[in-house]
């Protein structure tokens, strides 16, 4: 099984990034998340860019999602919601509307912010569009709140209990994904 990792910001340092793999050492044997790091590359959605050309980070996006069994959303939060770079990824990802790679996908979100609240209204927000894309999101946040201080050296959340929900999250969106793929059969 195959979980694609996005993160929602494209800083060097992301917490979020480091969020997915701490998310990727709990997954079983068997399963392995992969980190896409395209998100900068992606130009601005502009329909008359997009049909039968889409420019190449367009296309590989769209492909590393229908290429995956899953994916995983670890967002920060910008102003109170989503960044602009994670919703221009949604918007070049649900074209075309009626067979995007997002339709169906098993998705989970988790965030991790500097602030007390974790990403809180971002994780609502990604969820919110993802399910409008057709997505079938799984109704589970994860808050990392004061993210500086809440990773180790090593990259692990330094929180038991969060590192509990971390790996609750993952494994509910893996049942989830394994029921997809029953009922789809």
């Amino acid at each position: 099984m195959r979980v694609l990792g996005i993160a929602g910001s494209v800083r060097r340092g992301s917490h979020n990034r480091k969020l997915l793999r701490a998310a990727a050492a709990a997954l079983p044997p068997g399963v392995e998340l992969e980190l896409w790091e395209g998100l900068a590359d992606l130009p601005a959605y502009d329909e008359d860019r997009d049909g039968d050309a889409p420019p190449a980070a367009v296309r590989e996006l769209r492909d590393a999602i229908a290429a995956a069994d899953a994916v995983l959303i670890a967002t920060p939060e910008y102003n109170a919601g989503m960044p602009g770079v994670l919703k221009n990824a949604f918007d070049w990802a649900s074209r075309p509307w009626a067979t995007h790679p997002l339709r169906g996908m098993p998705v989970a979100v988790v965030g991790a912010s500097t602030g007390l609240f974790g990403a809180v209204w971002a994780q609502a927000e990604v969820r919110r569009v993802a399910a409008h894309l057709g997505a079938d999101v799984l109704d589970r946040e994860l808050p990392i709140g004061l993210a500086d201080d809440a990773f180790g050296a090593d990259g692990a959340l330094l929180d038991a209990g969060q590192a509990e929900a971390l790996g609750d999250v993952v494994r509910a969106l893996l049942a989830q994904t394994r029921e997809a793929a029953v009922n789809a059969a």
